[in-house]
């Protein structure tokens, strides 16, 4: 798989992730079985960057990737790279809740977790955003570096705004955003400034919930305990994180009309995917997978070759005339 250089850790990963919250909860149910056989999968087709988060699952999906990184340490396979999360655990998720000693505490039960004396990335989980202009929580940060706890620290945001006042910090090393192509705000600013600062970014939500794999219909229904069902007016966290905050019946139309470009041989899900990988800036995307296959599906996209022109715009065409109106002010 195609290795990108991440210039504030100092090492390459491979530019297809696998994102871990679907092994964990809120988007149907995956045994532990499944979800073990998924994770080594995409570990076994070059994936080696895991991202997860102490909240997914109340902890299980870090339990789970920590289980599988284990398993490989101990056949002597190249171990794998862990980015979690911290901060959606703080009741209420106000900014004063994000003190060094909460932090400590988070960062600790995620070492237990993972079964990791050193974390290697851990990412403040879109925190509430006077927390970016908080010193005291990138000093703490800064100190959990120096004690060992973590190898590095990074950001996951909700607003290009935020994203851009994360770039700013010096110890920053990575910032996770959502970018597909329902969502195209980060290429404007945030993905140059980061590429000129030296940040990493993680692209998440690559497939708007699943609405740029072009499975779904207008009588796709959902789980009652999916996010996909529960969450799309944003009752339970920020609704972009749910299809993207692009109304359903208007994203499924944008993505009957994206899937129409797919180039024969390939899944729309992979056309959204390269789409993703072939924005300049990013260094990895991290789609979810519930089952083995769908790993594996998910890691073509990291073999095809970049999209041309005319698919590029008529993408672009789509979201100005779906998309743009119900999302790009909004993040």
């Amino acid at each position: 798989m195609e290795q990108r250089r991440w210039d504030r850790l100092g090492r390459e990963l491979g530019v297809v992730g696998l994102g871990c919250w679907q092994i964990g909860a809120d988007w149907g149910q995956v045994s532990d079985d499944d979800a073990l056989t998924t994770l080594h999968a995409a570990a076994d087709a070059g994936v080696t960057c895991f991202d997860t988060a102490d909240v997914y699952g109340d902890g299980r999906s870090e339990r789970l990737v920590g289980t599988m990184r284990a398993e490989r340490i101990a056949d002597e396979e190249e171990p794998v790279f862990v980015a979690t999360k911290l901060g959606r655990r703080a009741n209420p998720h106000v900014p004063e809740a994000f003190t060094r000693e909460a932090m400590a505490a988070w960062i600790d039960r995620s070492r237990a977790n993972l079964g990791m004396d050193t974390l290697d990335l851990v990412q403040l989980h879109c925190p509430p955003t006077p927390v970016f202009a908080d010193d005291a929580v990138f000093d703490a940060l800064d100190g959990f570096v120096a004690q060992g706890r973590i190898a590095a620290y990074g950001v996951s945001v909700e607003t290009c705004a935020e994203a851009l006042a994360a770039i700013e910090r010096p110890g920053v090393a990575s910032v996770q955003i959502i970018l597909n192509a329902f969502r195209r705000k980060p290429l404007e600013a945030v993905l140059p400034a980061a590429a000129a600062a030296g940040v990493a970014i993680i692209a998440r939500v690559p497939l708007a919930s699943g609405l740029l794999t072009g499975r779904y219909d207008e009588s796709t229904t959902f789980p009652a305990g999916d996010h996909r069902t529960y969450n799309r007016h944003g009752e339970a966290f920020d609704v972009g994180e749910t299809f993207s905050g692009v109304p359903y019946d208007a994203g499924v139309q944008a993505a009957r009309e994206i899937a129409a470009l797919t180039p024969p041989g390939w899944s729309t899900a992979q056309l959204a995917l390269r789409w993703v990988l072939d924005q300049p800036g990013v260094s990895v995307v991290i789609p979810g997978a519930r089952t083995a296959r769908q790993a594996l599906d998910n890691v073509v996209a990291a073999h095809l070759d970049p999209l041309p022109h005319a698919t590029l715009e008529a993408m672009a065409d789509i979201y100005d005339h779906h998309i743009r109106r119900h999302v790009h002010d909004r993040w």
